[in-house]
C-alpha cells in the first residue's frame, strides 16, 4: 500500500490547491445536495449525507454553506438533475481506474472521460470491467501525531477492522456501514480523525516504472480536474523516483 500512500500525499496537496480555486468546494456542495435529495436532509438518518458533511468540514467549508446545500437538496432545486454514475477503464501499464461522478448530462461526462483516457494512453471500459479489483471500505485517517501503539489501542476500542501504517500516516479500515459508528467512538475517546470517508481500495496493485508513473499521474490528475468527477480510484503502485520529480 506504500504507493497508494504516496499518491494520497500528492492528492492531499492537490486538494489544498483545489480548495483555493473553489473547485473542491463545488464538488463537495454537489455531493451534499445530491445526498440530501436522495436520502433526506437529516444526517442522523442519512449516512451518505453524514459522510459528505464530514468531508466538507475537513475541507474547511463553513456550516452555513453546508446547511444551505443540505436545504437545497432536501427541498429540491439545483440537485434534482444530478445522478451518480461510475466509469471504469484502464490506464498506461494496465492500471485499473474507477471514477465516481455526479452529472446532469451523461453524454457530456462520458465524452470528456473517454477523451482523457484516449489522450493519455488508456481506454474506457464497460461496466464491471475493473470494479471487481476493488473493495469498499470506510477509511479513517488518524491524527499525524498518533503513535503506532496508540493507533492499535484505539482501533481495538473503536472496533475497526484493520490498521494500515503507511508513509502518509495511520489509517483505520471499517466495513462501510460502520464508518460513522467507529468515527463517533473515536471522538468519544478524544481522537479527532483527519478524515473519515467511504473509499474503494484495490485488492492488488500494479507496479509501474518511472515512465508509466508519470503517464498515469498525468491521466489521474486530468480526470480529477473534471467538474463532474467526485472520486478517482486506481490500483497503481508508483515509482519512488518518478514521485520524487512530482513533489
Amino acid at each position: 500500500m506504500a504507493g497508494h500512500s504516496k499518491w494520497a500525499n500528492i492528492q492531499h496537496r492537490k486538494r489544498a490547491q483545489d480548495a483555493k480555486r473553489g473547485k473542491l468546494f463545488t464538488k463537495l456542495i454537489r455531493e451534499i445536495t445530491v445526498a440530501a435529495r436522495s436520502g433526506g436532509g437529516d444526517p442522523a438518518t442519512n449516512p451518505r449525507l453524514r459522510t459528505a458533511i464530514d468531508k466538507a468540514l475537513v475541507g474547511n467549508m463553513t456550516r452555513d454553506t453546508i446547511e444551505r446545500a443540505t436545504k437545497r437538496g432536501s427541498g429540491g432545486g439545483d440537485g434534482d438533475n444530478y445522478e451518480a454514475v461510475r466509469y471504469e477503464g484502464y490506464g498506461p501499464g494496465g492500471v485499473a481506474i474507477m471514477l465516481d461522478c455526479l452529472t446532469d448530462n451523461r453524454n457530456r461526462t462520458v465524452g470528456e472521460v473517454r477523451h482523457l483516457f484516449s489522450k493519455n494512453g488508456g481506454n474506457l471500459g464497460t461496466d464491471g470491467s475493473v470494479a471487481y479489483l476493488f473493495e469498499s471500505h470506510g477509511a479513517i485517517v488518524l491524527p499525524l501525531e498518533m503513535t503506532e501503539d496508540r493507533a492499535f489501542e484505539v482501533a481495538l476500542e473503536a472496533g475497526a477492522d484493520d490498521v494500515l501504517v503507511q508513509e502518509g500516516g495511520i489509517e483505520l479500515l471499517t466495513a462501510p456501514v460502520r464508518l460513522h459508528e467507529v468515527r463517533e467512538t473515536l471522538l468519544g475517546l478524544g481522537v479527532e480523525p483527519q478524515s473519515a470517508e467511504l473509499v474503494e481500495r484495490p485488492a492488488t496493485g500494479v507496479e509501474l516504472d518511472m515512465e508509466q508513473t508519470l503517464q498515469v499521474v498525468k491521466l489521474l490528475d486530468a480526470l480529477e480536474d473534471l467538474d463532474d468527477v467526485q472520486q478517482v480510484y486506481s490500483n497503481a503502485e508508483f515509482s519512488d523516483e518518478a514521485l520524487a520529480t512530482l513533489a
